[in-house]
This record gives structure tokens, sequence and C-alpha cells, in this order.
């Protein structure tokens, strides 16, 4: 059914975020990257998704939400603090989802502005010294007022997109590809690190659950497993978001957008909030 003049409107309003307020990185790297990213943080994305990286001698990157904290969701129950703590102490990385897991379009940008900022002083209350770094975006594709609104915060704040990052990065909305959407099947999966690793590009890829029976935001732990084999097998170097910005920018070089309003590299506020 063709979509109706509003519905053109919001479909428009949704792709236009990604041509503007861009914070633009080159990625030229010696190897390949990769970074494995968690949404939502249900539990199994840390007791199994996690245990899988840490077999290979890999973290990730956890997005979590401090208000949902021991709830139940769609993907299964979601952290604990006992989690936020274990996550941190074996290496991985935490990331800001928002406090209260706010749509990212449908949201204004004051309101979602301050759910971040509420996130980031839970954590700071509840783990000490702890700092979000990057933010992916919940839900959706951000609107552009709150793209804008957002990427003083952080060193990068990651979207879906369901591709690579190859040439040059958006700083302000990585691209990721959700490992759900490829149904189980590694050889789309398998097709996108190839096209990655040839380009010497930066591959992200997110999920929610991991578990024998995943919601339909998450994949099974066998799955899951593959991916990361077929990862390591590359020769990508797989680290979680802001350890592949430190590695990008130590050969990249920063350039400016040539949107005129592109926001300024000078906006970043290195390890978290102002």
């Amino acid at each position: 059914m063709a979509l109706s003049l509003a519905g053109l409107r919001r479909y428009a309003a949704r792709k236009s975020a990604r041509v503007v307020f861009r914070r633009s990185l080159v990625i030229c790297t010696e190897r390949p990257l990769i970074s494995f990213t968690f949404d939502d943080c249900p539990r199994s994305s840390l007791l199994a998704g996690g245990a899988i990286l840490e077999s290979f001698g890999l973290v990730g990157t956890y997005y979590t939400s401090i208000g949902l904290l021991g709830k139940d969701s769609p993907s299964g129950q979601i952290f604990v603090l006992d989690d936020l703590k274990a996550a941190l102490e074996r290496g991985h990385e935490l990331g800001c989802h928002t406090y209260s897991h706010c749509d990212a379009f449908e949201t204004k940008a004051e309101v979602f502005e301050a759910s971040v900022a509420e996130n980031c002083a839970a954590l700071s209350e509840l783990v000490p010294g702890a700092k979000f770094k990057s933010l992916s975006y919940p839900s959706s594709e951000p609107h552009p007022r709150t793209k804008r609104a957002i990427a003083k915060y952080f060193q990068c704040c990651r979207s879906g997109g369901q591709s690579l990052n190859i040439g040059t990065v958006d700083l302000n909305q990585v691209s990721s590809y959700f490992l759900e959407k490829a149904g189980g099947d590694i050889h789309t999966i398998a097709n996108l690190i190839d096209t990655n690793t040839e380009a010497r590009g930066w591959a992200v890829f997110s999920t929610h659950d991991v578990s024998d029976h995943p919601s339909q935001y998450g994949c099974t732990p066998v799955f899951f497993e593959e991916v990361v084999q077929y990862a390591v097998n590359s020769g990508s170097l797989i680290v979680p978001m802001t350890r592949a910005l430190e590695v990008i920018r130590g050969v990249g070089r920063m350039e400016q957008s040539v949107l005129q309003d592109s926001i300024p590299h000078s906006s970043v506020v290195r390890g978290g909030m102002r």
C-alpha cells in the first residue's frame, strides 16, 4: 500500500538525520575493525553473549538504560546492578541508552537529552568512577534535532542502518548491523565481514538477547559464536566502540563535514558527560 503524505514526510525526516549534523572521521587503518554491541542489556547478552566473546579473548560494548535495571523486557530480564559491575570487571565497555529507553525519533530533543543526563548521573552513583563514552540511539534512527543535541556528550553515537562504516564514519551516527536481521544465516554476515575486510572498514554488529529461544530482537548462542568465529578468522581487530575510535584516530585524520550545519569536533567531551 502506498505511503500517505504524512508517512512520506516521516520517512524523509527519519532518513534526513543521515545527511545532517555530521562529525566525520576518515577510516584509514592497517587492519579492518569489528565491534560487537548489545542494546538494552538483557542478562543473556552478558551471561551468554559476553561469555562467548570472552572465550575468544574479546570484549564488547553494552548499551544500558539504568531505569530498566532488573525489569522484564521483550528480550528478557534486563541487567541487575551486579551485572553492570561484572561487565566492567571483565573488561567490557558500558554505553548510554538513555535512562528511560527513549525513542530516538519520537522523543523531543530536550527530553531525550535530559534522559541522557539522568542515565549518566545514575551510573556514576551506582558505580563510582564509571562513565559512558558512547551512546546507542534506542528504538529508531535519531531525529535530526536529537542528533545535534546529543553529539556534544559522547565520543560517538551508534545507530542502525544495516550497513558498514567504510571510508568515512559519521561519529554522530555510526552505522551498525543487527544480527537478527540475518535470520541465522552465517553467509549473510560472512559476506559483510569479507566486504569490510577488503575495504579495511569498521563493522559494528548489534543485537539484544543471546538465547536458545531468542526474542525477535536477539539471536542464538550458536549463531553468535559462528559470527564471532568468522570475525576472528578474518584477521580483523575486534575491539569495543571507543577503543575502535582510538585505533582510527591513531592513523586517520579528522575532516570537517561539507555541511554548513556540521557539529565541530571540539564539541566532544572526552570520557562522558560534561
